[in-house]
């Protein structure tokens, strides 16, 4: 029998690894106004699949780098992640009660307390890049990469565009294009920082970088469209939240525009693509990369 680790007990470990190191990524020494760091950690430890600091390490890995010295990047991304939700959760943008199984922070701390929790965790996720240069020595061309990199992608080009977007097109779409627009920024920008962090962090090639944006669009958007298939079809429980949720604040979804089975058919299309471009780039160690792809469209939450 293999000794290989199946893809769930990969995952596993590297939840358990990221947590580790997020329960110690706000120096206990630093003043902070104890509401504040209990509201950050309340989000920032709230679960979830940690799938962009996942995807991180794995693109470090397939290129046989150190893991360790990828870690406060990784730690990063998770806080991008996380302050994004807490503002998307708030009355002013999705109005959500529930954020994996948990009540949103908003709801516990307030609105202010959750936008200021947002704020501290978005500035916190440079100070932390830049922990890379600082404790495990990256050389700092490849960390100046990883900021303007995250920047941009997380920012109004971005993310946070997206997000915008997302906001002024709601109720209004009419073609397929402005959906995809907002789910390949909302959505895509920040696997796709994930990734070319993990290259920069290992000293990827040009050729390997741009497998990887092309692969973390493809496994972004099909990523986005799962979502939007489980929220009309999932397992409430397993999801942590309501279904049908985006059905009843009537936002347009990929289904709403081509229907369950030709939204899935799209989904698979494009994490082959995905797929096909890290293999034709030559990482020596990939496959973790493609299994990765893989469980974003197998998943149930």
């Amino acid at each position: 029998m293999s000794t290989e680790m199946t893809i769930k007990q990969y995952l596993d470990q590297k939840v358990e690894l990221i947590e580790a190191e997020l329960l110690e990524s706000i120096p206990g020494i630093w003043n902070i106004p104890e509401t504040l760091r209990e509201s950050m950690m309340y989000s920032l430890m709230a679960g979830g699949k940690r799938l962009r600091p996942i995807l991180m390490l794995a693109a470090v890995e397939a290129l046989n780098g150190s893991t360790e010295s990828a870690i406060p990047v990784a730690c990063a991304v998770e806080m991008i992640h996380t302050y994004s939700l807490i503002h998307d959760d708030l009355p002013a943008m999705d109005d959500d009660d529930y954020r994996r199984g948990k009540l949103t922070n908003h709801k516990v701390y307030g609105e202010a307390m959750a936008i200021l929790s947002g704020d501290a965790l978005l500035t916190h996720a440079f100070y932390s890049v830049v922990q890379a240069y600082r404790i495990y020595e990256v050389p700092a061309e490849r960390v100046l990469d990883i900021v303007e990199d995250l920047s941009r992608l997380a920012g109004a080009p971005g993310m946070v565009g997206g997000q915008a977007a997302d906001m002024q097109g709601e109720q209004g779409l009419t073609r397929l294009e402005e959906l995809e627009y907002i789910h390949t920024h909302k959505t895509s920008d920040l696997i796709v920082f994930s990734l070319k962090a993990g290259g920069h962090l290992a000293g990827a090639n040009p050729k390997q970088l741009q497998a990887l944006e092309k692969f973390g669009y493809n496994i972004g958007l099909a990523f986005q469209i799962q979502d939007d298939i489980l929220d009309l079809i999932g397992d409430e429980k397993k999801l942590g939240k309501p279904v049908k949720s985006d059905e009843k604040q009537q936002k347009v979804t990929y289904p709403y525009f081509v229907g369950i089975e030709a939204s899935q058919a799209k989904m698979n299309e494009l994490v082959e693509q995905g797929k096909q471009a890290i293999i034709n780039a030559g990482f020596p160690y990939s496959a973790r990369l493609l299994e990765l792809a893989d469980f974003i469209v197998q998943r149930d939450r």
